[in-house]
């Protein structure tokens, strides 16, 4: 799954998001921290924080999507306009090779092998990862969307007491 945010403590934010995941099952990997120029939504917003986690849950994929719904509420996230700056954002990227497409849930993430700041992490678990529609890997679709305003954001991350990992053992995990 990505995480994601541009307001308030991003990295504190991110921090407590990913010990909220731990609560959902066990956080297998976590990626690099990217800072990322916004994409798409009302100008002016700062710069997010963006990586992606992967996690083994007992959750199935819509009971998933309603946590990280309330994980996003509870950190302050009021949805009320799209693509506008956010204290916290979790999207479910892929549920195993599950294809879904329902008015509440569309999995693969419709656009995940589009974006930078989310194939940019996910790379970094997972170069071969392969979108199970199309079959391209993280990596081919990486190399062909503009990379432009995707960095390393050079913060100490992951910091989580609760999950006790860094982003170096985990990175081609």
């Amino acid at each position: 799954m990505a995480l994601g945010a541009n307001l308030g403590d991003a990295l504190e934010t991110l921090r407590w998001a990913l010990a909220e995941l731990a609560r959902l099952g066990e956080v297998r990997a976590v990626s690099g921290l990217y800072r990322t120029a916004p994409v798409g939504g009302p100008p002016g917003q700062p710069d997010y924080l963006n990586a992606v986690v992967r996690l083994q849950t007992s959750l199935d994929a819509p009971a998933l999507l309603r946590a990280l719904h309330a994980a996003e509420a509870q950190a302050g996230r009021i949805r009320h306009e799209r693509w506008a700056a956010r204290v916290l954002d979790l999207d479910l990227l892929l549920y195993g090779t599950q294809v879904l497409d329902d008015p509440g849930l569309t999995l693969p993430h419709p656009r995940a092998w589009e974006r930078a700041f989310v194939l940019r992490p996910l790379a970094d678990l997972n170069p071969a990862l392969r979108h199970p529609v199309t079959g391209e890997s993280a990596e081919e679709a990486l190399a062909r969307v503009d990379q432009r305003g995707v960095a390393p954001a050079g913060l100490d991350w992951p910091a989580s007491p609760d999950t006790g990992r860094d982003a170096g053992r985990y990175a081609g995990s």
